[in-house]
């Protein structure tokens, strides 16, 4: 199989589109036509998991984190970026990254992983994406409505929250005539025609625009096909930052810190106290999650985890909210296994394999 083919697969659950504009999720360095020989899965792109990739016979890397995230000027071996990726080509090794558009899917995404280690159900977006929705308007023939709705649902639109193969529809008349290089479906050309129509509405997400126009004017019955597309203001329920849910009992303050410190396999765990009693309403966030403390309060979760706080960081809970700082390595370390998952799933005697090597550079000393 080629590059292109597994990173469709992790672009069809995390789309390239849904990074922050600061990142540099993709192929970093390589070719998407390239065979793959074997993948080794990792965090962090470093000299040590390169020379295992090597070792192992691995010509594909896929990490979570980019090894690139600014322009390189130049590529003379100054720093650790500069010789991986000067490493890479001349061994011929591919460099793929899926980072924050992993980290703003639900379903398969960084934090639903952390959300599965904790057992908390019921689990919805933290921070539901704004402005990534659109409205499809289409006109056709009765008799045609249900196909055509099916085939903008296969292609992707119809999705509202926890609901699919969704839709409007309400009869008119449409008219039309056309012209003498025509060739109408209903009707002679140069006359008038009148015909009962159904204007067909579905939802769809923006990134998905050029499929779903493809599926329509394949499936429509009209040479010419009219359709409108309108942004509207409901919030992407499938797509954002961060996940909030209930953990499976409620548990006293110490309690849930052992239990955090068990299932995440933590060596040390950040806090601050709340006034809370008990810990039921759990937020999480992998990754550097500060942005989304106020909006983990407003929520009413009873505990917030993620990283990176700073220290007057840890103030801004004010006892409302039991801040939990896990590590940033801590808490992304296993999207390693949603990497092995997408790819197991297509590919099951395939040679993909988890780095053995340590990429957390924080070490603990107690």
């Amino acid at each position: 199989m080629t590059v292109k083919e597994i990173t469709d697969l992790i672009e069809k659950i995390a789309p390239l589109s849904y990074q922050e504009s600061y990142d540099n999720a993709g192929l970093i360095v390589g070719s998407h036509s390239d065979e793959v020989k074997g993948i080794l899965l990792c965090l962090d792109m470093t000299e040590a998991v390169l020379n295992e990739a090597v070792q192992t016979g691995c010509n594909l890397i896929i990490a979570h984190h980019p090894i690139v995230f600014k322009g390189l000027k130049k590529l003379n071996g100054k720093n650790y970026v500069e010789r991986i990726v000067m490493t890479a080509i001349k061994k011929n090794i591919n460099l793929y990254a899926a980072h924050t558009n992993l980290d703003n899917v639900l379903s398969n995404g960084v934090n639903e992983k952390i959300a599965e280690k904790l057992g908390l159900t019921d689990i919805e977006i933290l921070e539901p994406l704004r402005g990534d929705l659109a409205k499809l308007v289409t006109y056709c023939p009765p008799q045609y409505s249900d196909m055509l709705r099916d085939s903008l649902w296969k292609a992707g639109s119809g999705n509202i929250g926890k609901y699919d193969q969704c839709s409007f529809s309400a009869q008119g008349i449409g008219t039309f005539r056309g012209n003498e290089n025509s060739n109408p479906h209903i009707g002679v050309k140069g006359e008038l025609e009148k015909v009962e129509e159904d204007r067909i509405e579905v939802l769809f997400e923006k990134y998905n625009q050029n499929k779903l126009l493809k599926a329509l004017k394949e499936n429509h019955p009209y040479e010419e096909v009219a359709y409108e597309i309108y942004e509207i203001a409901n919030t992407n329920q499938s797509k954002g930052a961060g996940i909030i849910g209930v953990l499976p009992e409620a548990l006293t303050q110490q309690e849930f810190l052992k239990y955090l410190k068990g299932k995440m396999k933590l060596s040390v765990v950040r806090y601050t106290e709340s006034d809370s009693e008990f810990i039921h309403k759990v937020s999480v966030c992998g990754g550097s999650g500060r942005f989304l403390l106020e909006t983990a309060m407003k929520q009413k979760a009873d505990a917030f985890i993620s990283a990176d706080f700073k220290y007057h960081d840890f103030f801004e809970g004010d006892k409302n909210i039991m801040i939990c700082d896990i590590g940033h390595y801590e808490s992304e370390i296993f999207t390693l296994e949603i990497f092995m998952k997408i790819i197991r799933e297509k590919y099951p005697k395939f040679a993909a394999r988890f780095t053995e090597t340590i990429t957390n550079p924080i070490k603990y000393y107690f």
